[in-house]
């Protein structure tokens, strides 16, 4: 388990706290329909840190090819129709450019920036000529409405119960997911950023926002700086 991070509940749990059968069982929203609405139709897509591919199926039954990439083993054993690569992602260069890199998941909020710069020069790396990469970011009130909770229409709730700084800007945010038979916890780290300092970030990397996807502007489209 990395320092900072913990998880508990039932079944396998990765090395940031993250539960293998907790997110087996979260439903996708409306992800797939951002994504599909900014890029072009049938894109080969990298997607860094996949999970259990619950982004990558839906992404896939809309027709695009997908290489899923996540550091644990026990996640790509649950993705089904597409190439896996296991690799943590700041370390990861295959050699190859794709249409599309996603970087989903609020990675790009980790508490370690230089994991975060490596995860980015990995999103520069891997776009081809014309290319775009896609971040999904955290809300701009993610660290401050706290505790918050939200019951999930398919019976379970999620709550944010704290977020509490732990020095150098970072947070360390606890998270609970109740279900009718089984509750698990993660603990983790995370680095909240300003649009300002999001943009500085990606310019640092070589990236610059093209647009923003949604009206909170948590999904951004950037592409590389020519």
């Amino acid at each position: 388990m990395r320092e900072g991070y913990e998880g508990t509940g039932p079944g396998a749990i990765t090395p940031d706290g993250c539960a293998v059968e907790l997110y087996s069982r979260l439903p996708i929203k409306d992800e797939p329909e951002v994504i599909a609405a900014a890029v072009p139709e049938g894109a080969r897509i990298l997607e860094l840190g996949s999970g259990v591919g619950r982004m990558t199926h839906a992404l896939l039954e809309r027709g695009f090819t997908v290489t899923a990439v996540d550091e644990s083993a026990e996640m790509l054993e649950r993705v089904r129709g597409a190439r896996t690569i296991r690799s943590p992602i700041e370390q990861l260069d295959l050699g190859e450019m794709f249409d599309v890199v996603l970087l989903a998941s609020f990675l790009v909020h980790t508490g370690d920036a230089e994991v975060r710069r490596g995860m980015l020069r990995t999103c520069v790396r891997h776009v081809a000529e014309g290319g775009c990469v896609l971040i999904q970011r955290e809300g701009e009130d993610y660290h401050a409405d706290v505790p918050r909770e939200r019951v999930d229409p398919s019976g379970f709730t999620v709550r944010i119960v704290s977020s509490e700084p732990v020095g150098d800007g970072i947070n360390s945010v606890r998270a609970e997911y109740e279900f009718p038979d089984a509750v698990w916890t993660q603990t983790f780290r995370a680095r909240p950023l300003s649009r300002e300092q999001f943009e500085e970030a990606l310019e640092e990397a070589g990236l610059r926002v093209d647009r923003y996807l949604t009206e909170d502007r948590i999904w951004v489209r950037a592409v590389p700086v020519v």
